[in-house]
C-alpha cells in the first residue's frame, strides 16, 4: 500500500521539475501582421531544433470557443455587454497564456511565442514571470505602410489594429535579434534565430531589461 501523502507527492514532482533543463523560449514581439506567425511556422518545421508554438491569438480564441461550446445559451444582449465580458476575462486569459509558456519551458520544451507586448502592465508582468528562464527576445518589424497593406490583404483583422500598436510595441527596450520582414523571408528569419541559438551567444536582452526595471523600482 502506498502511504505517500499528497504533499509529499507534490514535493517530489516539484523537485523533479526544478531539476530539469529548461527549454528555450523564443519570444517574438511585434505588431499584428508583422510576420510573427509565418516565422513561427518556419521554426517549428525546421529540423535543427524542436519547438512548440504558442500564439496569444490562438490561446484567446481557444478559450472563447470553449465557452461558446460549453455555454451556447449565453449570449450578451448588447455589444457593450460583450465588450465588458471580454475585458473582464482578458487579463486572466493572458496571464494563463504566459504561465503556460513558463510551464512548457520548465519541463524542458522549447517554445516559440507569438505575441504583442504593447502595454506596460504585461511587459513588466513578463519580466517578472520569466525571470531566470532562457529567453531569446526577438523584435519582428516592418514599416507601417507594409503593415497596413498586409492588414487589408488578410481580411481577418480589424483595420487599424497594427497602427494602434505600432508606436508602443517596440518601445520597451532592446532585443537580442531584430528581424525586418520586408527585407527577409520567414525562412531566413527562422534561420537567423537558429544560428543565434547555435552560436551559444548569451540571451541578454530580457536579463538586462529585468536588471533595469529592478534598479528603477
Amino acid at each position: 500500500m502506498n502511504t505517500t501523502t499528497l504533499s509529499e507527492r507534490y514535493a517530489n514532482i516539484f523537485s523533479e521539475v526544478i531539476s530539469m533543463e529548461q527549454g528555450i523560449i523564443v519570444f517574438l514581439n511585434g505588431t499584428s501582421s508583422s510576420g510573427k506567425t509565418s516565422i513561427s511556422t518556419q521554426l517549428i518545421n525546421q529540423d535543427k531544433q524542436k519547438f512548440y508554438h504558442l500564439s496569444v491569438d490562438e490561446f484567446i480564441k481557444g478559450i472563447f470557443e470553449f465557452l461558446d461550446a460549453k455555454y451556447p445559451d449565453i449570449n450578451p444582449s448588447t455589444k457593450e455587454d460583450e465588450q465588458k465580458a471580454f475585458q473582464i476575462l482578458l487579463d486572466p486569459i493572458i496571464s494563463m497564456f504566459y504561465s503556460s509558456i513558463k510551464a512548457f519551458s520548465a519541463i524542458g520544451m522549447n517554445v516559440v511565442v507569438d505575441t504583442v507586448l504593447d502595454n506596460e502592465y504585461w511587459f513588466n508582468a513578463c519580466l517578472d514571470l520569466f525571470k531566470g528562464h532562457s529567453i531569446l527576445y526577438v523584435g519582428v518589424q516592418c514599416s507601417l505602410q507594409e503593415l497596413q497593406r498586409r492588414e487589408q490583404l488578410r481580411g481577418d483583422r480589424h483595420i487599424g489594429l497594427a497602427q494602434s500598436q505600432y508606436n508602443k510595441v517596440h518601445s520597451y527596450g532592446e532585443y537580442d535579434i531584430e528581424l525586418n520582414t520586408e527585407e527577409m523571408r520567414p525562412d531566413e528569419c527562422a534561420n537567423k534565430i537558429i544560428e543565434f541559438i547555435q552560436s551559444k551567444n548569451e540571451f541578454a536582452a530580457f536579463k538586462e531589461l529585468t536588471k533595469r526595471t529592478s534598479s528603477i523600482s
